[in-house]
């Protein structure tokens, strides 16, 4: 009985770790509503908004500084390593709402930085994505 008990345990645990490690992490179509409203889905060494961001997510510099991935800015032109970015940035800024999931906090957040949730500028922006959401 008690190693049942243990077992069952254990899974709650592992479990728990699994909810927990995944409450971090963007959704996947809300990250590819992103990309196709930035770059229409292109990816590489994307240079945009007169040469200030780059990559498939148009992250700009201080974007990148501010998400604390190590590496360096030009990795964000890699889809993989900006989704790293985005992530981090995400979950620095606005963690609730990535817990939440709450796509207009974070596509918001994406378009006008730390507190563009907040900004009346970003809701064009999150008009797109949520277009981009429905197809």
């Amino acid at each position: 009985m008690k190693r049942i008990l243990f077992a069952g345990l254990i899974l709650v645990i592992l479990l728990a770790m699994c909810l927990i490690a995944s409450a971090d992490l963007i959704p996947p179509n809300l990250l590819k509503a992103i990309h196709m409203v930035e770059t229409s889905g292109r990816f590489g060494p994307i240079l945009g908004d007169h040469g200030k961001a780059l990559g498939p997510f148009q992250i700009h510099e201080e974007y990148w500084r501010d998400s604390r991935v190590t590496g360096s800015y030009s990795q964000c032109a890699d889809y993989n390593y900006a989704v790293k970015v985005v992530t981090a940035y995400m979950n620095r800024f606005v963690p609730y709402y990535v817990r939440m999931r709450d796509y207009e906090a974070i596509a918001r957040t994406h378009n006008g930085g730390p507190n563009g949730y907040r900004h009346q500028a970003t809701k064009k922006y999150w008009a797109k994505v949520k277009k981009e959401l429905t197809k």
